[in-house]
């Protein structure tokens, strides 16, 4: 693979630092052998392009190391995606920092070229996984609440814990946004359509409705009303996403509903029938006996999850909790899991040293019988031979 100088900083706000951001295309080119399809991660119709290749990285002219970096290219000559889009992602990810947010580390605009270069994501997106059975398989029940609860800890950060009391909206929260990385920890990676709410200030509103079709807020949709609670209908899909293992314009959801996902799985949840939507690879994990496997969801967790689920998606944005509420409910399923597991664990090594004792006991049952009919044999033997040995 091609490799190009790559000088990380920390992230800065200041437009006139940007520059120590920019890479030459040239050196883009040679890192991906001219975009070639080789280096393609991902591509979807009409969007970015991401692209994995291999760098040399400086850190103040000090060769630290080879690194391997995705590359978001932009569609050019786009009706929606253009340059505005394109440096307000720089602006948002230059100004936040977060475990579970995708640092940048470079960018490069030229000729008609616009990409963005950020920290590798190991394991994929998440989009690639829902409806893919043998990727599904991979995400344990424990694995599936990890990666909500990261995602919903990079949203309450953007809500609500940023520096000089900002306040970001994503606008484009979905399966497509959420990379994983080589630890399984989520991180948004999507910020082109994000805008910064002004203080004191809890909507705006908005002429042009953006977002991932059937991740939009729907009162948002309608009215342009846009608030946090935006963001939080859009994870509250992704939520169901992860519970069902399909996307949220799956066919078996559009039959029902040209939204998709979301509002049909509010209505199953009021009917009392959203445990058959669920992913059937979490229930096989559970199995028959799972008091033994235990890697599906029990009962506490999946009822807590469902729930936060069930009003993250509610029909208007004053009905859905915050995003601190949100990752107070997830933890809180996460708990339950974990504490039935730690249960399950112990029960499983109160039998083994159960099953252990009895084989000892046994053993020492054996011996001793056997210890006693050797002792009566010679007792017999030394009896009768009493002559020869001169007893």
């Amino acid at each position: 693979m091609g490799c190009y100088t790559l000088y990380r900083v920390e992230p800065i706000c200041h437009e006139n630092k940007l520059g120590q951001l920019k890479i030459h295309l040239n050196n883009i080119k040679s890192a991906t052998n001219n975009f070639s399809e080789a280096y393609t991660i991902s591509s979807w119709p009409y969007d970015y392009t991401l692209y994995r290749a291999e760098l040399h990285y400086f850190d103040k002219e000090h060769l630290k190391g080879q690194s391997t970096v995705v590359l978001k290219r932009y569609p050019s000559g786009h009706d929606v995606y253009g340059e505005e889009e394109f440096f307000t992602e720089i602006e948002i990810l230059t100004c936040v920092k977060h475990p579970n947010i995708v640092n940048l580390l470079g960018f490069c605009v030229e000729d008609s070229e616009m990409v963005l270069v950020t920290e590798n994501i190991s394991n994929g997106y998440l989009i690639d996984y829902l409806g893919n059975v043998n990727h599904m398989c991979i995400l344990t029940w424990v694995k599936r609440l990890k990666i909500c609860i990261d995602v919903a800890h990079a949203l309450n950060y953007l809500h609500y814990q940023m520096e000089d009391q900002k306040i970001i909206i994503n606008r484009h929260i979905s399966s497509y946004s959420i990379g994983l990385d080589e630890n399984w920890g989520a991180k948004i990676v999507d910020f082109w359509f994000s805008i910064f709410l002004p203080p004191n200030q809890e909507a705006l509103f908005r002429n042009d409705v953006i977002g991932k079709k059937f991740y939009i807020d729907p009162q948002y949709g309608i009215t342009g009303k846009l608030k946090r609670e935006s963001d939080v209908y859009s994870f509250g899909v992704v939520l169901f996403e992860i519970l069902c293992g399909r996307k949220a314009f799956d066919p078996i959801y559009m039959t029902e509903n040209v939204r998709g996902l979301g509002p049909v799985a509010r209505q199953s949840f009021r009917m009392g029938t959203l445990e058959g939507m669920i992913d059937p690879i979490l229930k096989e994990e559970t199995g028959e006996n799972n008091f033994v496997l235990n890697k599906g969801p029990n009962k506490d967790s999946l009822h807590t999850f469902m729930k936060i689920a069930y009003q993250c998606v509610a029909e208007t944005q004053d009905q859905r909790p915050t995003m601190k509420v949100v990752v107070k409910e997830l933890e809180k399923a996460l708990s339950f899991q974990v504490s039935q597991f730690s249960k399950t664990l112990t029960f499983l090594y109160t039998c083994k040293m159960l099953v252990n004792s009895r084989q000892i006991n046994k053993a020492q049952t054996d011996f001793h019988m056997y210890h006693s009919n050797c002792t009566q044999v010679i007792t017999f033997i030394l009896k009768k031979h009493s002559s020869i040995f001169n007893f």
